[in-house]
This record gives C-alpha cells, sequence and structure tokens, in this order.
C-alpha cells in the first residue's frame, strides 16, 4: 500500500494563496491533484493541511475533490504527516508530495516508487545527492515505520518543517536510494514560489492542456519558451 501525501496551506510566506490560486480555470491545487491521480503505483491520494482557519476553504476544496483530507499542525509537519500516516495503519510506504509542483509527473513518481521497493530502501527520492530533474518534480518515497521512527525521534525545526531531512541526513542509519536522469534538467524550475513561477505554468497549461491533458515532463521542456530557470 502506497500512501500519498501532499502536503499543502495557504499562508506561504511568498506567495500566500498559491494552492488555490486558478491555472486555466480550476485551482493550482486541482490541476496538481489531476497529474497525481493518473499515477499507477499511489494507492491512496490524502492531502495534508494544517488545522488553521487559514486552510479552511483549502480542506473544502479537498474534500469536494472526494480527497481524504486529514488536518494537524500548522508548522509541525512531520507530526502533521504522522497523523495522516496513521488514517491508513496497512500503508507501507508514504509518498511525500507539495502542493505547489502543479506539473507533477506521474510516470517519474511512480518510477521512484517502483525503484523504492525495488531496492528495498527506507528512503528513496529523485533529488539525493545531484539534482538532475526539474525543481518542482521532486519525489520522495519513506518507509513508513522509519516516517514515524523520525517523527519520534527528530528535535531540528528544521527536520520537522521538511519532513524527511532526519533520515537522509543519517545514511549511517537508513538506506537511501536515489533515481537520476542521464542528461540533467536541474537548471529548469517548473515548481511556484513565486509570481513569475505562476505565470510560467499558467503559460504552460495555456499551452499544453488543450491539445493533450495528459501532457508529458518532455511536452514541457520542449516549449519554446521554457523561461523556468533557477537562478544562478
Amino acid at each position: 500500500m502506497n500512501l500519498a501525501i501532499l502536503q499543502a496551506r495557504m499562508t506561504s510566506s511568498r506567495l500566500p494563496g498559491k494552492v488555490m490560486a486558478p491555472v486555466l480555470g480550476e485551482p493550482m491545487i486541482g490541476r496538481q491533484v489531476e497529474r497525481l491521480r493518473r499515477s499507477k503505483a499511489i494507492d491512496m491520494l490524502m492531502v495534508a493541511t494544517s488545522e488553521d482557519a487559514t486552510d479552511d476553504p483549502l480542506a473544502a476544496y479537498c474534500e469536494g475533490l472526494g480527497l481524504a483530507v486529514y488536518r494537524g499542525p500548522l508548522d509541525d509537519v512531520l507530526e502533521r504527516f504522522r497523523g495522516a500516516l496513521a488514517r491508513l495503519p496497512g500503508a507501507k510506504a508514504v509518498v511525500r508530495l507539495t502542493a505547489d509542483c502543479p506539473l507533477a509527473d506521474p510516470v517519474l513518481i511512480d518510477e521512484v516508487i517502483a525503484h523504492h521497493h525495488a531496492v528495498d530502501a527506507d528512503y528513496t527520492s529523485n533529488t539525493l545527492g545531484t539534482r538532475t530533474y526539474p525543481h518542482g518534480l521532486d519525489a520522495e518515497v519513506i518507509r513508513a515505520k522509519v516516517l514515524v521512527e523520525a517523527a519520534d525521534l527528530a528535535r531540528d525545526p528544521y527536520e520537522r518543517e521538511h519532513v524527511t531531512p532526519y533520515i537522509y541526513r543519517r545514511p549511517e542509519t537508513y538506506s537511501l536510494a536515489g533515481v537520476a536522469r542521464h542528461d540533467s534538467l536541474a537548471a529548469l524550475r517548473w515548481t511556484v514560489d513565486l509570481p513569475e513561477d505562476l505565470a510560467f505554468v499558467r503559460e504552460v497549461y495555456a499551452k499544453l492542456y488543450p491539445f493533450d491533458p495528459a501532457f508529458t515532463s518532455e511536452a514541457i521542456a520542449a516549449l519554446p519558451v521554457n523561461s523556468a530557470q533557477v537562478p544562478a
């Protein structure tokens, strides 16, 4: 059982409310969920948001999409993940996803999940070591019992906010695995943190979605104006 947990909140410091910003007529998180539902390896998709009142509209929208929604601490995201996982005790692996990635690639997510199980790792990602995928296609898979252990032991506020550092910072304790591209696209930025990121995503959807709602990462990379570049 692979449980995908999509963390989301309305109080982003750089672009508040971005997860509900419209992208081709739908909230950005709805566009991401549409892509994630094409995954063949995710058995259940759950949104983990906060108990803060600012996230009430987000939770209501996600429930309206038929998604399970777990609400936990605003700042202790690791504890939020533990609470979400407890709702599905049969899960063997947790797929960590973030709601600022509306160009998520379900084929790549499935590849990371498959590799995780094939090598029987505690933690697998496509960002371990040297990044080779665009920012915004990040996927992490964690053995469920290891995530619970991290929630029990992590004390560093950074590790609690970002969920997985307690695990991948300790290669002497946990088995780590990675998935990488042969030709790097690490210079590309497809995540949404700033207004210009959102403008880029809207442009991608306007150009590709009407012709192919399941457009691929290769189609995005091939656009004549791929303006989202990671700052030097």
